[in-house]
């Protein structure tokens, strides 16, 4: 912005330096005569919406001179006063300027100056502008309809599962069936391999196979069995090894735990995973749980626990992976499946609370979905004026960007 109102400034300098030269020309005053461009019209300050109240936005209507004559605008401003100074300027295509940091509840006024080769001309002053703070759009009052219900349905469950009623959660067929893996492992005498994808701890599927690997590690404490966790990240190794010990620590085995249990092998993706693959061939672990982020190395993974007769249990959120994990293991988390695992297993009121929660949201989601569908159906097939208001008013507000 300063950039530009510098160049427009230069501009008005030079045009006025020519209108001086033909001045010293008496010849050049009998050829041409010196005529101001169009002022702008139509100067109007309005306050700027959801702000602190520091904010004017300004608009008119641009000059009808030729538009190759018109270098810009110069924008004036004053305090209620009639003394006019000016705090900005654009270009000659730009018709609107956004005045900051002024004071809240402070009345101003504003002209517009259009930049010509001869001068400049002066808008009439607008009507008093005063900047004022609003909170909230009243017009999206859909969204906010819809946000009070979801976060009042969470609290609501929270509340319930805290007074102990039983909250409905579909079974989930893979977690159902950890701890018929983990005991068909310790009658056989063979490890459970447990791969919590290849990302770090910033990656929530991470986060959910490390609570997942809680439950796990509690069920392999209390069947005296043993666990295997080699990881790609050292951060993903820490987090293991402490939410390994608390569980044999909650177990009351604090002595059978090492930090052998779980520990880091390279970053290296490939490299990663061939050092697993040879763990299997040689340990061939009785289950195997793969969770977490996975790209190309879980058929890899999947199919050698496959060909070592292994219980699989996977589960990611990337769907390019799901198809891999279906046909090579016994269960797969699919999705969210995955990141509701951590409520379903720990049954937690505040975890199951927000679970419930979110499938109240997905539900008015859906409806909102097939009734936009229908409106916007009736309200073009047929023209029924009340879907059409209908689509207008509570719909496109709930779809809409803005």
């Amino acid at each position: 912005m300063r950039i530009a109102s510098f160049g427009i400034f230069i501009l008005l300098v030079f045009g006025c330096g020519l209108t001086a030269l033909a001045q010293d020309d008496p010849i050049d005053m009998v050829e041409s005569e010196i005529v101001l461009p169009a002022p702008a019209s139509k100067v109007i300050a309005l306050n700027h919406k959801y702000d602190i109240g520091e904010i004017l936005d300004v608009s008119w209507e641009s000059s009808t001179s030729d538009p190759e004559l018109v270098f810009g605008y110069i924008i004036y401003r004053s305090e209620g006063d009639n003394k006019f100074d000016s705090v900005g300027a654009v270009l000659s295509k730009i018709n609107s300027f956004s005045d900051e940091e002024l004071i809240p509840g402070k009345s101003y006024n504003y002209q517009i100056g259009t930049i010509g080769a001869s001068g400049v001309a002066l808008s009439e002053p607008s009507e008093p502008a005063i900047p004022d703070w609003e909170l909230f759009n009243l017009e999206m009052w859909n969204i906010a309809l819809i946000g009070f219900i979801i976060c009042g349905a969470v609290i609501a469950y929270i509340f319930s599962a805290k007074a102990g009623r039983k909250l409905f959660i579909r079974k989930i067929g893979g977690l159902e069936a950890l701890e018929e893996a983990v005991g068909r492992a310790t009658e056989m005498g063979r490890p459970i391999l447990f791969i919590p994808g290849i990302q770090d701890m910033d990656d929530v599927q991470t986060l959910a196979a490390i609570t997942i690997l809680g439950k796990v590690a509690r069920v392999v404490a209390d069947y005296d069995s043993k666990i295997m966790m080699p990881v790609s990240r050292s951060l993903v190794m820490t987090s293991a090894r402490e939410t390994i010990k608390e569980a044999y620590l909650s177990a009351g085995r604090p002595d059978a735990y090492s930090d052998d249990m779980a520990y880091y092998v390279t970053d290296e993706q490939f490299g990663y995973v061939a050092a697993v693959n040879g763990l299997m061939v040689r340990e061939k672990p009785a289950t195997c749980l793969y969770l977490g982020a996975f790209f190309a190395e879980s058929l890899i993974l999947s199919e050698t626990g496959n060909s070592i007769g292994a219980i699989q249990i996977a589960g990611t959120a990337r769907p390019g992976q799901l198809p891999f994990f279906v046909a090579a293991c016994d269960y797969t988390l699919i999705g969210e499946e995955l990141f509701a695992a951590s409520a379903y297993l720990s049954g937690d009121p505040k975890q199951l609370g927000s679970l419930k929660g979110q499938d109240l949201g997905k539900v008015v989601a859906m409806v909102a979905i097939v009734l936009g569908t229908l409106a916007a159906t009736l309200a073009s097939a047929w023209d029924i004026e009340i879907m059409q208001k209908f689509l207008d008013n509570v719909m496109l507000g709930i779809f809409s960007n803005h």
